[in-house]
């Protein structure tokens, strides 16, 4: 595998300074594109979201400045979204910015946050609160390396694959559902430290080959979004589907300690998002799938009735759109409950970045490839959720 990663990499032989930034996670693959010899400095990053900080980013510069890179650097960051987000902030404010590049490693980075330019890092906890917009050169896709990586981090990666899917395609969103749930059902991973591609090393390459169409149609979809509105003042914002109720997850389970990742804080946002489409009146009440075969031959949901959330957290409605969409991302191995009450989330979302003078930016959906904006307070949550 390391080997294919090699041997289809974009060319670096015509670079004048390659760096090269990766997750230390990842060193028998930096090893291996180090052994080529294009790179005149590597440094390696304990990635985590707690490290997602300005003192991270600093390191890189920092490396950048020793290494006597110059304002004719390309740096290639190797890893998952907090890494090349990172590497990427760090690239873009060295020297007043130098190109970089990404390999993403993890199934969540080549689906969404390696592809865009949104690069960044926390704030005392807050979601991306400090980053900027700058395209990366090149973003080299390569399945392969996601053979290693564990499972949990593998299903993230579905969920903004299934995200992405939602805003675009019924029938891609069914077939992507169809895909992951089965291999769920049928054991196709192992649950200790990596998980197991079934089919990935076998003779027929089908999975391997599914996977990469599946990686390769996400990746257009939101290629083609960012093209339209690189700085996200219209269409690329609905690619938040979800997220101002993940990012707000987040900061609460990091504020409590727990362990929450961000793409099942996605998960349970799109879900919850769902949810406040319904309340709100935004789903389609007749079509609301678009025609579109149910993944696991459910019936189209109607869009009556929410149940009514736990006092302990949030639970979800089953005869609903939000039901039909917990019932998906589940059958994919994904937790679709939040476990925290709104009331608990609502100071998060107000200083979140999409907020705005009236209130924080939500995206609803009404029914799969439309979406509409809407700005709440976050207090009108209580009421609705």
């Amino acid at each position: 595998m390391e080997k294919r990663l090699l041997q289809t990499l974009p060319s670096l032989s015509g670079e004048p300074e390659c760096y090269l930034v990766y997750d230390a996670a990842v060193e028998a693959f930096a090893a291996r594109l180090l052994s080529g010899g294009a790179f005149r400095g590597s440094l390696a990053l304990e990635v985590s979201e707690q490290a997602k900080t300005m003192d991270s980013v600093l390191t890189v510069c920092r490396f950048l400045l020793e290494a006597g890179a110059t304002r004719k650097a390309l740096v290639v960051a190797l890893g998952g979204g907090t890494l090349t987000d990172m590497a990427g902030f760090a690239a873009s404010i060295y020297k007043r910015g130098v190109r970089y590049a990404n390999i993403p490693t993890t199934l969540l980075a080549q689906v969404d946050a390696g592809i865009g330019g949104k690069t960044g890092v926390n704030l005392d906890g807050y979601k991306n609160m400090l980053g900027v917009i700058r395209q990366p050169e090149w973003v080299w896709l390569c399945p392969e390396v996601l053979s290693t990586l564990p499972l949990r981090e593998f299903r993230c990666g579905v969920a903004e694959l299934l995200k992405t899917f939602l805003l675009s395609d019924a029938a891609l969103y069914a077939d992507a559902v169809r895909f992951f749930s089965g291999l769920s059902s049928k054991k196709a991973f192992s649950e200790d430290k990596s998980m197991v591609l079934a089919g990935l090393s076998s003779k027929t390459g089908v999975f391997e080959d599914r996977l990469r169409d599946l990686i390769g149609r996400a990746a257009e979809i939101k290629e083609g979004i960012v093209e339209r509105d690189l700085y996200e003042t219209g269409e690329r914002r609905k690619l938040n589907l979800g997220h101002t109720f993940a990012h707000a997850i987040e900061h609460e389970a990091l504020r409590r300690g727990d362990d929450i990742r961000h793409g099942e804080a996605v998960a349970m946002g799109v879900v919850l998002a769902a949810r406040l489409s319904e309340a709100l009146g935004e789903d389609s009440t007749d079509k609301p799938w678009n025609d579109a075969p149910s993944a696991r031959g459910l019936s189209a949901p109607s869009a009556h009735g929410l149940s009514t959330p736990s006092p302990h957290g949030l639970s979800v409605g089953s005869a609903s759109l939000a039901g039909r969409l917990a019932a998906d991302f589940a059958a994919c191995g994904l937790p679709v409950d939040c476990p925290y009450p709104i009331a608990s989330l609502v100071d998060a979302m107000h200083r979140d970045k999409k907020g705005e003078t009236e209130g924080v930016r939500f995206i609803l959906l009404r029914r799969v490839g439309e979406t509409e904006e809407r700005v709440l307070q976050p207090e009108v949550l209580l009421e609705l959720l």
